[in-house]
């Protein structure tokens, strides 16, 4: 789902182009203290320019083996159109966090499994409008081993997951609900295919 907002330096009387809604629909969090504002290359009807701010957030796919095979530990939350959709866990950096930091802990948070960063998956970059402001998102995501801990989306501060499972890894292409995330869970299996040892 996307909302329309003019395209960057078109003239108001030009046909707009969708800017991505956050995936999972949550609503926007922005620490003030964070934000770094600028003239926003869109504008917004005749009342001025949206103040544009950047985000960053960090999680990832935490795999264990498994008699099965490798799975890996996802959430479950509900979008904006109060369906449920199986997502990999992800948050905001904290503080002086660093994106490993923070995967890290948003990954025990809302699954209940405390992971251990083994190696980059990629980072995932997205704009979407808040109602005042447009953001960049920047998401870093990486492959942790699981080390343990119980599956479970009872310690999430936020409330967000619902629920977290195991799924196995081999699946995850077809059951994550975004594109990016499905592409990121692709090359998790490449990986750990060429490297198992290194969730082991």
């Amino acid at each position: 789902m996307s909302s329309a907002v003019p395209a960057p330096g078109a003239p108001e009387e030009r046909r707009s182009v969708p800017v991505p809604v956050p995936p999972g629909g949550h609503p926007l969090k922005v620490d003030p203290a964070r934000l770094r504002r600028r003239t926003a290359p869109s504008t917004v009807g005749s009342t001025g320019h949206l103040p544009v701010v950047d985000e960053t957030s960090a999680g990832g796919l935490v795999v264990e083996r498994h008699v099965s095979g490798h799975r890996a530990a996802v959430i479950l939350r509900r979008n904006r159109a109060g369906r449920l959709e199986m997502c990999l866990p992800k948050g905001h950096l904290e503080g002086a966090e660093t994106p490993e930091e923070a995967a890290v802990r948003e990954i025990r948070e809302e699954t209940g499994i405390q992971g251990t960063v083994r190696r980059t998956l990629g980072v995932i970059d997205y704009w979407f409008s808040g109602e005042d402001r447009r953001v960049h998102k920047v998401v870093h995501h990486f492959l942790l081993r699981a080390d343990g801990g119980l599956i479970t989306a009872a310690g999430d501060p936020d409330g967000e997951a619902e629920d977290a499972r195991w799924i196995p890894l081999t699946e995850l292409p077809d059951r994550l609900a975004y594109p990016n995330e499905q592409r990121l869970a692709t090359t998790a299996l490449q990986v750990l295919t060429r490297t198992p040892d290194l969730v082991e």
